[in-house]
C-alpha cells in the first residue's frame, strides 16, 4: 500500500505506526495549505523579509535565497521556515496580488480560459436581454483600428428588413439612419418615437436624393429645405442657355449672345433685349418736312416669340436725327433714319428691341 494519497500527496497512517499524530497533523497541515488555495503573489523570485505564518507564494522561474531551486513550486511560511509544495495540473488559486483566479497549467499560473463563442449575451456594466444581446452602459464606446482602417458592419437578412442606427432620448426614438425596409440609405426623424418623417433618402442606383428635407418642386421655397440642383440657381447655371417648359424655366437665369446683327440678352422670365449698331447712313432723301436715309432692315440677333411685337427704340447717331421704324415682326424690323435737315454726314444709328422670347 502507498504511504501517500495519489492527488494531494497526503501521508497515510500506517499499521502499528508510532506517534501517529505527527503523520495526521502533517496531512492536516498540507490540506490547510492547498485547499481553498490563496497565494500572496504569483511569479515571485525573492522571499519576503518578514513573512506571516501561513503566507503562501507561487515561485517564479528564477528564485533566489531560501527559494533557490524551487522554481514553479508553492512556498509556505510555517513555524519559522519555508515549506514547499509542488502544484498539480489544474490546481486553482486566488492571486491576492492581482485579484484574479489563476490555474496551474503545468508550467505557469494562468488566468482561466474564457469561452467567447456563441455566448447567449454580454452585458458591460448593465444587463443584456434576448433582443439586446450586447449591452454597454458607459460614457463612451471606442472601436479602434488594428494597424489600419476599421469598419462597423450592420448586416440584415434581406432587403425588406432593417439595418440601421437608432438614436434615442430617454428610450424614445427620435432619429434613425440606415437601410429601412429597402436598400436605399435614408435618415428619418420623429418628435415622439411614433410619427416618423423621412427627411432624406438616397437612391442606391442613381445616388439622387429626395425626402422631406429636399425641394419637392421648383416653386417649393419652404424655409430650411435643401435646394435641388435642377430647381435652384447658383454659379453653375446663372449664366447659360435659357430654356422653359410650359412657361416654367428649366435652364439658366440669363443667356447672352452675339451675332453679325447685334447682341441679345434673354432672361428666365421670358424677357428678351436685342441691341445693335446699325449701318452708317446719311439723311438726304426728302420726305415731306423731314429728310431720311434709305430704307434698311435690322434682323434681330435672336428671334422673339411668334405673334409678339417687340418695342423698338433707338438713336439716329447725332443731334437732330432719330430712328423711324415700321411694324416689327418676331425676326426683323424695317427702319429709316430721319433728320430735320438734309445731312450728308454718314453716321451709324443704334437700336434696341425689347420683347419676349416665349
Amino acid at each position: 500500500m502507498s504511504q501517500n494519497s495519489p492527488k494531494l500527496n497526503l501521508p497515510f497512517l500506517q499499521p502499528s505506526q508510532a506517534q501517529k499524530h505527527i503523520t495526521h497533523n502533517e496531512a492536516l497541515r498540507r490540506l490547510d495549505l492547498i485547499v481553498q488555495l490563496s497565494i500572496a503573489s504569483t511569479g515571485a523570485s525573492t522571499p519576503p523579509s518578514v513573512p506571516e505564518q501561513g503566507e503562501l507564494h507561487a515561485i517564479g522561474s528564477s528564485p533566489a535565497g531560501d527559494w533557490a531551486g524551487h522554481e514553479g513550486e508553492l512556498a509556505a511560511w510555517l513555524d519559522d521556515g519555508w515549506h514547499f509544495v509542488t502544484p498539480e495540473l489544474g490546481w486553482r488559486a486566488w492571486d491576492q496580488e492581482s485579484d484574479r483566479l489563476k490555474i496551474w497549467d503545468g508550467s505557469a499560473w494562468i488566468e482561466p480560459p474564457t469561452a467567447t463563442q456563441n455566448l447567449p449575451g454580454v452585458g458591460i456594466a448593465t444587463g443584456h436581454d434576448s433582443t439586446n444581446r450586447l449591452s454597454v452602459r458607459a460614457p463612451a464606446t471606442l472601436l479602434s483600428h488594428e494597424g489600419g482602417g476599421h469598419q462597423l458592419k450592420i448586416n440584415k437578412a434581406n432587403a425588406v428588413e432593417t439595418a440601421s442606427l437608432l438614436f434615442q432620448s430617454n428610450w424614445t426614438g427620435h432619429a434613425e439612419m440606415g437601410l429601412s425596409g429597402n436598400t436605399g440609405f435614408s435618415i428619418k426623424v420623429s418628435p415622439d418615437g411614433t410619427n416618423w418623417s423621412e427627411a432624406l433618402s438616397i437612391d442606391p442606383a442613381s445616388g439622387v436624393a429626395s425626402g422631406a428635407a429636399v425641394q419637392s418642386s421648383a416653386d417649393d421655397t419652404t424655409t430650411g429645405r435643401l435646394m435641388r440642383a435642377d430647381y435652384g440657381y447658383g454659379p453653375g447655371n446663372v449664366l447659360g442657355t435659357v430654356t422653359q417648359n410650359g412657361g416654367t424655366p428649366t435652364g439658366a437665369v440669363i443667356e447672352r449672345g452675339t451675332s453679325a446683327s447685334g447682341e441679345f440678352v434673354r432672361f428666365a422670365d421670358g424677357t428678351q433685349i436685342c441691341t445693335a449698331t446699325l449701318n452708317a447712313t446719311a439723311c438726304t432723301n426728302s420726305e415731306g418736312a423731314l429728310y431720311a436715309s434709305t430704307s434698311d432692315t435690322w434682323a434681330f440677333p435672336a428671334v422673339f416669340a411668334a405673334g409678339t411685337n417687340p418695342a423698338i427704340s433707338g438713336s439716329g447717331g447725332a443731334t437732330g436725327r432719330f430712328l423711324g421704324v415700321d411694324e416689327p415682326t418676331e425676326t426683323q424690323v424695317a427702319y429709316k433714319v430721319l433728320s430735320s435737315a438734309s445731312d450728308t454726314t454718314v453716321l451709324p444709328p443704334t437700336a434696341i428691341a425689347i420683347g419676349r422670347w416665349f
